[in-house]
């Protein structure tokens, strides 16, 4: 290399203006003299490392350093002699910024081919943003800079964004069986991905500080398919949603002929109480079998509980109608022979009761009916 090539340097600094260098190299072109004595000044978000013959021979951290042979024992005058006591070290001085790179985007360029478990082959496209830090200086150099003059943020993302996105779908494909899981699982995946990104940054002396996913979008297909199932989670029984969408039909044409004398409106509005206590009290009518039991109210607390049920699920009152022993009072089962308490016979135990209003079957003691209230 001739001697047009080399730069004097007697004082090493570097500010990083743009923001956005990860890495810049003194000499930017060609290699430089460093004269013995030399300043070097390093803030306290930088490191200098320096490189002879290709090697690192030395990494300084924040402050002001004079280069002697103490620091560098390649720079002695000894080694000049042979130079007209100029010195023989042609070097680079690279300062590298360990501040926390933030806002680096992340995205797919073409979708990547994911197979869902209930949605099948789903071509998705992903993006989000990570922040990154230089943690070992010389690896960095080494493996990733090499000997470009301005290696910016801007040139290692696009290289870390693929590495990004390989990650992330392979990550995909191991963690997540169905799309329609999604929703409530971005943070779990962006806390798994960025561990399994952890190594493969270190291998270039970088730390991923943080890394978010902003948002997975199939194509406009899948997401009707995923808007569909969400609809179906609200409304799980439709018979409930089609007799909602009716009853306010109803109502709509009630309160339009309702100034013009009795009607067709009069009856609608009529049979909009029964409607909607259908609605809000899950009531199927008909009977038809596979239906379920009719609901009740519990004679104590008077919640909504199922006609088939033995004990109210509010307050745990019983439901199912004993008969009771005449001579201890314990309650004995419908078809009891005798109290397995006392062992009297079940043919002196007291009568039942039954309701002359709903004709259900009470206690012999009972004032009022278990199931209608009335009294008895």
């Amino acid at each position: 290399m001739g001697t047009d090539n080399i730069v004097f340097l007697e004082n090493l600094e570097w500010f990083d203006e743009s923001g956005k260098e990860l890495v810049h190299r003194l000499p930017e072109q060609g290699s430089g003299e460093i004269k013995y004595g030399a300043q070097l000044t390093v803030r306290e978000s930088q490191a200098a490392v320096f490189f002879y013959k290709g090697k690192a021979v030395g990494v300084f951290g924040p402050g002001r350093h004079t280069l002697k042979t103490g620091n560098i024992p390649i720079l002695t005058k000894i080694a000049s002699i042979p130079w007209a006591m100029q010195s023989p070290l042609r070097a680079e001085v690279y300062f590298v910024n360990l501040k926390v790179f933030t806002n680096l985007k992340w995205g797919t360029r073409d979708p990547v081919a994911y197979k869902d478990a209930e949605l099948g082959l789903v071509r998705l496209r992903a993006f989000g943003v990570f922040n990154l830090q230089v943690a070992q200086p010389v690896l960095l150099i080494n493996s990733l800079i090499g000997t470009q003059g301005i290696y910016t943020t801007a040139q290692v993302e696009e290289y870390l964004n693929s590495v990004i996105v390989s990650r992330f779908n392979d990550y995909m494909g191991q963690t997540l069986d169905s799309l329609l899981n999604l929703p409530a699982k971005y943070d779990e995946l962006s806390e798994g991905l960025s561990k399994r990104l952890e190594e493969d940054f270190s291998h270039f002396g970088i730390r991923l500080a943080q890394l978010y996913i902003n948002s997975v979008t199939p194509p406009p297909d899948v997401q009707q398919a995923i808007d569909d199932r969400s609809r179906m989670g609200v409304f799980q029984d439709m018979e409930k949603l089609m007799q909602m969408k009716a009853a306010m039909a109803m109502e709509k044409a009630a309160g339009g002929e309702a100034g013009s004398g009795t009607g067709m409106g009069t009856g609608l509005g009529l049979m909009l109480p029964a409607i909607f206590a259908q609605y809000f009290g899950g009531q199927k009518t008909g009977g038809r079998p596979g239906e379920a039991a009719p609901e009740a109210a519990c004679p104590e607390c008077r919640s909504s509980v199922p006609g088939d049920s033995k004990f109210c699920p509010q307050c745990g009152h019983q439901l199912v109608v004993f008969s009771q022993c005449s001579r201890c009072g314990k309650n004995l089962a419908p078809n009891a022979k005798f109290c397995p308490r006392c062992g009297l016979t079940t043919e002196t135990a007291p009568q039942k009761k039954f309701c002359p209003h709903c004709g259900s079957e009470n206690l012999a003691d009972s004032i009022h009916c278990n199931d209608c209230g009335e009294k008895l």
